[in-house]
């Protein structure tokens, strides 16, 4: 071999060990889990962010460390009533057991999200079927109790997942109960106006009944009082005549012959015959004599 030839082992050599550092250094994030696996086993150990290096013949697995949000829309449950209520529901995870994860949904996120919303449909399930309609509605967060989370929790651990947050974000009837529960609603508050209009009703020919019976009270006590005044004053009148006939007896005739002349004479298109010298006519013929 001449020297001005270079050896091919160490040109190979030269060569591979550029790339078997390659293929044993690598990074971790802030924001992952990285596991070692050899041979098809999973190392319980995972790497803090940063370069490490493994076997060539070494694999590394990585994991979502963030939180991870999932939405269960359009959920149906039936109350105890067997009515039906439709629920959409958040849930927020992140892994929590890395090597645990992946054994038991082999890293999928899907998988585990899934397993989640079926534990968390049995346990709802459950619970609804055995409460009213209304006491359902109006539970605290929606009816998820410290009880049905702690068993969920249990579910979540089980897949090296924990469980941040579960909450009901909307929970309404569907659209055939709330339709019949707006028509029952509509019933009930026709009824109760009718009950008021008939009650005012009642109240109005109760204070019209009553003023008309105010009104025909103070109607008679003032013709009372009008006819004792008016008694009163013809009595008093009746007295000044007295006295005033018996001052003047010519006087008091001749005052009644007056009023007779005006009660007979007095009225237009009246008739009366009567002899021109009588009695009738005595104060007519020669007032000044009297």
């Amino acid at each position: 071999m001449s020297a001005g030839r270079m050896n091919p082992l160490l040109i190979g050599g030269a060569v591979a060990v550029p790339v078997l550092l390659w293929l044993s250094l690598f990074t971790v994030s802030e924001n992952e889990f990285a596991l070692r696996s050899s041979l098809g086993k999973v190392q319980a150990e995972t790497y803090a962010p940063g370069l490490h290096w493994c076997w060539p013949f070494e694999s590394i697995t990585r994991v979502e460390r963030r939180v991870i949000g999932q939405r269960m829309q359009g959920e149906s449950f039936l109350s105890a009533e067997q009515q039906a209520l439709v629920l959409d529901i958040a849930l927020s995870w992140r892994v929590r057991d890395a090597a645990l994860f992946l054994r038991a949904s082999a890293g999928d996120e899907k998988f585990a999200a899934a397993r989640l919303a079926d534990a968390l449909r049995s346990e709802l399930k459950g619970a609804y079927a055995q409460q009213p309609l209304l006491r359902i509605i109006a539970a605290e967060r929606g009816g998820l109790s410290a009880a049905l989370l702690g068993r969920l929790n249990a579910v979540a651990a089980g897949l090296g997942v924990q469980l941040l947050d579960a909450r009901v974000q909307r929970i309404d009837p569907t659209d055939e109960l709330a339709n019949g529960v707006y028509a029952k609603m509509e019933a009930a508050y026709g009824a109760q106006a009718r009950q008021v209009r008939a009650e005012g009703t009642g109240d109005a020919e109760r204070i019209r009944a009553e003023a008309e019976r105010n009104r025909a009270e103070i109607l008679a006590n003032a013709n009372r009082e009008a006819q004792r005044i008016r008694g009163e004053g013809d009595a008093q009148a009746a007295a000044i005549y007295a006295r005033s006939y018996g001052a003047n007896p010519e006087f008091a005739a001749f005052y009644r012959s007056l009023q007779a002349y005006r009660t007979a004479l007095g009225r237009e298109g009246d008739m009366l015959v009567i002899q021109p010298d009588g009695e009738f006519y005595k104060y007519l013929h020669n007032p000044a004599r009297h």
